[in-house]
């Protein structure tokens, strides 16, 4: 279609509501329907352009091929939030259309081993390509998650953290012989002093002894338990 700019340009005009019905067949409401008739519209210019008049082809079965071409492009480069090898997107695309063609045949969902059959894969590849097809969109942490109690929230407010206390729980569990196995005033300073958190001078206080010897008792304690500890 060289050298006519005014044939060009009717040609495209003709064939644009064709562009739009490709572009449909990919709306999938996850990017703007108008981007991608922009897409295939940019095929069907291409296809325009590179058209031989002398083919014995139809115009139609030509340029169909190149948007169809140019949308897929679109989606392997641009459609995917998540890294997905190129080779996988493919098979998304080509299971997505299987599963839209065997609805409009048989009026209803198809399962996967239906989709497998259709595309000669297996159902494993099927289940890999709905799953994959799953990154083609993302949320973000900060988006609201359903209401709890009537408490609304971010999904990031139900990731879970590190919790400290499993390393505490640990330890405890390392030093429990040697704790069990301290004479009952060693145990009695070590309780006041890290389950009631009392000073040394309050300890001492309460056993009618010096804060030094308290001091002394918890040091040589302690050290004995870390010793404990860092073997296990």
């Amino acid at each position: 279609m060289r050298g006519d700019a005014r044939a060009r340009d009717e040609l495209i005009a003709r064939f644009l509501p064709l562009a739009r019905q490709l572009a449909l067949r990919y709306y999938h409401g996850r990017e703007p329907l108008d981007d991608l008739v922009q897409v295939a519209s940019l095929g069907l210019v291409k296809a325009v352009d590179r058209f031989e008049v002398r083919r014995s082809t139809a115009f139609a079965s030509y340029a169909v091929p190149v948007m169809l071409g140019e949308l897929r492009r679109h989606f392997r480069d641009n459609g995917w939030a998540l890294h997905v090898p190129r080779g996988l997107q493919e098979l998304v695309l080509a299971v997505d259309r299987a599963a839209q063609r065997l609805q409009v045949e048989t009026g209803r969902a198809p399962t996967p081993a239906e989709i497998a059959d259709e595309l000669k894969l297996t159902v494993e590849q099927v289940l890999e390509a709905l799953d994959a097809a799953h990154a083609t969109d993302t949320v973000s942490l900060d988006a609201p998650r359903p209401a709890v109690d009537g408490e609304r929230d971010a999904l990031v407010d139900a990731l879970g953290h590190e919790d400290g206390s499993y390393e505490l729980v640990v330890y405890r569990e390392a030093i429990a012989g040697a704790l069990g196995a301290l004479p009952a005033r060693d145990r009695e300073i070590l309780r006041l002093r890290f389950e009631e958190d009392r000073t040394q001078s309050e300890i001492a206080a309460a056993l009618g002894v010096s804060q030094m010897q308290i001091s002394r008792l918890l040091r040589r304690t302690v050290e004995r338990l870390r010793r404990v500890a860092e073997a296990s």
